[in-house]
Parts: structure tokens; C-alpha cells; sequence
């Protein structure tokens, strides 16, 4: 029995996939969930499991944009499976072909010895450059000034190393993010505020408490813990910031499903965490954990990164000073995390050196005016620089269920 097997549906506003990777070659005996393929939507890599065993004939090339419903591969159900390898055909050896004659070494080119002119030799000891190894076209073999300018190398000419071009087609995930932040860009009243954050009093914590906490829980206590929950209390104090337009109407959500903007191998991926209002620091930190592996591994689904009223960036893991983050359409806010550098700040009228992060709140101005989003912006940076007091309600070791 041949079963055609069909292009599942990832999502229900999906129309086509991309087959980014076969994983197993036409004529292989596969077994029933087998993964046989990884194929891109425009919001998620998946893999394609084997539906039944058997031999599989392929019906699409890498790389080919394929509908959902269309057929990709057939699989032969009665071939029985192959025992061990099988035997390989020797190849006979070919007699050795007699060597072509050698053509004959081409007349190796001399310069003549003709003398330079003045200016040529001016040009030419200026540039180190020996008038006897360049060819002159005037009287005589006689370099001229001309033959000198030609020699020198010029600074916007290349003169040697690689000068290669790769062309590579854009993964549909691809194309889909660029799309989205085209999109952003021309259809929202982008702007960014700007604030600091002294991180002292999170490292004090961190310092006390990562190894307690990772022992009890089985997860870090990272920084992505406090500013998740520094949003929440944000959101909620501005819930502005979390609503975005629909038409002519706002939608404001009384919950907080936070993105997360995480690196995989296919590109960036902004998966969800639902109800953070309803999070500890614990549970935040084993969501960030679980999201960050589905997206490491290519496991992510379409349900995971559908949604979110807020996202947040942290581009300082890979060195980010500062940076203008763009938003999440249809959300309304996005926050940019940088790396923390020691700088010198004044404290109570002395300069001491402190841990800072510069953060960066990125919002649409239609709906989100400037006392909302810097007010926004203060009341994350107050709760980061006190976290005891508002994040933990003074019982830390309660916060971190310890």
C-alpha cells in the first residue's frame, strides 16, 4: 500500500511551508514517527514525523515552497524493512589513462630596459616601486609617466585576496520577520525613551541567593526573573502600555502574556509566557528555561508565539550598549535590555563605581503618550533598583519560595 502523505497544517493562518531540511534521503526505510523532515512556516520551524513505516519516495526538493494539504513524499507500507547494510558493489578498476602531452611552457614576458622618464621616476621612487619591472610603451621600451601612474596601485582598486559572493534564499521564518519589522516601522508612531538602572541591589540578591535557589528549584535566579516581574508591576500601574489598536478601538488586556526575544537556529523567535501576573520568581525563571530550550532545539510551535501583550528584548547578552528595539506588531511596547557595565555614577555626593544597565522602552505613539511611557520606564527602573521592597513585599526568602 502507497500512502501519500500531506502537508499538515501548523496553524490556521497558515497557507504554505518551506521543506528547509530533509532528514532522511529517497529510497530510506523509515519507521512511524519517524522525523523524516523539518519544514518553515512563517512563524515556527517544525518537524515532519513519518505517518507510517516503510520505503519513502520523495516528492519535493529542498527549498521548495510546498502548500498545506499538497503531498511531499509517498510511502511504500508493504516493503518489509531491510535487514543490515546492503551488500556493496565492488567497482572495478579503470586501466590508467596515458598523460596528455604537456604543452609547452609559455615565453615567459620580459621588460625592456629602456630607461624612465623624470616624472615616471619621481612617481616610481616615491612608491618603491623598481622602473625594471614594469613594461614601458614609449620609444624604446622607455617607461613613461603614464606606465608609472598605471603601476602604483590605487586605494579603491582591489589588488588580490577574495572577492566572492554567496546568494542563499531567505528561510520563510525569515522573510516573515523582516516583513514584521517593515511593517512596524511603517505602520506604527515608533519612539523610544531611554533610562538607567543601577543593578547593585539585584547583585546583592543574586550573590546570596543563586546557589539556594538553583539548589531548591533545579533553575538559575538570572536577571530575566526581576525584569519580567518589574514589567508586570509596570503594565499594571500603566496598562496603557499593555493595549494595542484594533481599527478604531484600543484593546487593553487585564492580563500580561509576555514575549521573550530568544536566538534560535533559524533566526530570532519571540515565544510567550501567559499570565506572568500569576508568577513567582520561580516560575519565571522555569518558563524563560523551557521556552529558551524549545527554541534552541527548533521545537517551537505556532501556539507558543501567537499572542502577547508586551515583549521583552535583551540584546545584552550579546554586547548591546544601547539600542532603539522595534516593536512586536499588534503589541504596543517593547523593552530593551543591555549588557551591564561598571560605570561612575554619583551617589549621596560622591562618585562610586556601580553596575548599570541602560534600558530602552519603545512605544507606539499613538496610543501611549510621553508621561505614560516615561512614567512606564521610572517604575520598572524603581522596581530593579529596590527590589526587596517592591517585588518582594520585604520577605525575599517568601518571594523565592526558599
Amino acid at each position: 500500500m502507497i500512502l501519500e502523505m500531506k502537508v499538515p497544517s501548523p496553524g490556521e493562518s497558515i497557507k504554505e511551508v518551506e521543506i528547509a531540511t530533509w532528514l532522511v534521503e529517497d529510497g530510506d526505510y523509515v519507521e512511524k514517527d519517524q522525523a523524516i523532515a523539518e519544514v518553515d512556516s512563517d512563524k515556527a520551524t517544525l518537524e515532519l514525523p513519518a505517518e507510517a513505516s516503510g520505503i519513502i519516495t520523495l516528492k519535493a526538493e529542498e527549498g521548495d515552497a510546498v502548500a498545506v494539504g499538497a503531498v511531499v513524499c509517498l510511502i511504500d507500507t508493504s516493503a518489509a524493512k531491510p535487514e543490515g547494510d546492503a551488500p556493496k558493489v565492488e567497482k572495478k578498476e579503470e586501466a590508467p589513462k596515458a598523460e596528455a602531452p604537456k604543452p609547452a611552457a609559455a615565453e615567459t614576458k620580459t621588460y625592456a630596459t629602456g630607461s624612465a622618464s623624470p616624472a615616471a621616476k619621481k612617481i616610481l621612487a616615491e612608491k618603491g616601486i623598481s622602473a625594471s619591472t614594469i613594461s614601458g610603451t614609449g620609444k624604446d621600451g622607455r617607461v613613461t609617466k603614464e606606465d608609472a601612474v598605471s603601476a602604483v596601485p590605487s586605494m579603491g582598486t582591489p589588488t588580490g585576496g577574495s572577492r566572492g559572493t554567496t546568494r542563499s534564499k531567505m528561510s520563510m521564518l525569515r522573510r516573515k520577520v523582516a516583513e514584521r519589522l517593515v511593517e512596524a516601522k511603517n505602520t506604527t508612531a515608533m519612539l523610544t525613551t531611554f533610562n538607567e538602572v543601577d543593578m547593585s541591589p539585584i547583585f546583592a540578591l543574586r550573590d546570596e541567593y543563586k546557589e539556594t535557589f538553583k539548589t531548591k528549584h533545579g533553575v538559575g535566579l538570572g536577571f530575566m526573573s526581576f525584569f519580567t516581574l518589574a514589567v508586570v508591576r509596570a503594565l499594571k500601574m500603566y496598562p496603557t502600555v499593555n493595549s494595542m489598536i484594533d481599527g478604531n478601538e484600543m484593546i487593553t488586556y487585564d492580563f500580561c502574556d509576555i514575549s521573550i526575544a530568544v536566538s534560535g537556529p533559524k533566526g530570532l523567535m519571540v515565544p510567550v509566557m501567559r499570565n506572568v501576573e500569576n508568577l513567582s520568581f520561580r516560575g519565571v525563571e522555569a518558563e524563560v528555561k523551557r521556552l529558551a530550550i524549545r527554541a534552541r532545539d527548533g521545537q517551537i510551535t505556532v501556539d507558543e508565539m501567537t499572542g502577547g501583550t508586551f515583549t521583552i528584548s535583551n540584546g545584552g547578552v550579546f554586547g548591546s550598549m544601547l539600542s532603539t528595539p522595534i516593536i512586536n506588531p499588534p503589541q504596543s511596547g517593547i523593552l530593551g535590555m543591555h549588557n551591564i557595565v561598571e560605570r561612575p555614577v554619583a551617589i549621596n555626593g560622591k562618585v562610586e563605581i556601580r553596575p548599570i544597565m541602560f534600558v530602552a522602552l519603545s512605544y507606539d505613539h499613538r496610543i501611549i503618550d510621553g508621561k505614560e511611557s516615561v512614567g512606564f520606564l521610572v517604575a520598572v527602573k524603581e522596581a530593579l533598583e529596590n527590589p526587596t521592597e517592591l517585588l518582594m513585599n520585604n520577605d525575599v526568602k517568601k518571594a523565592l519560595e526558599l
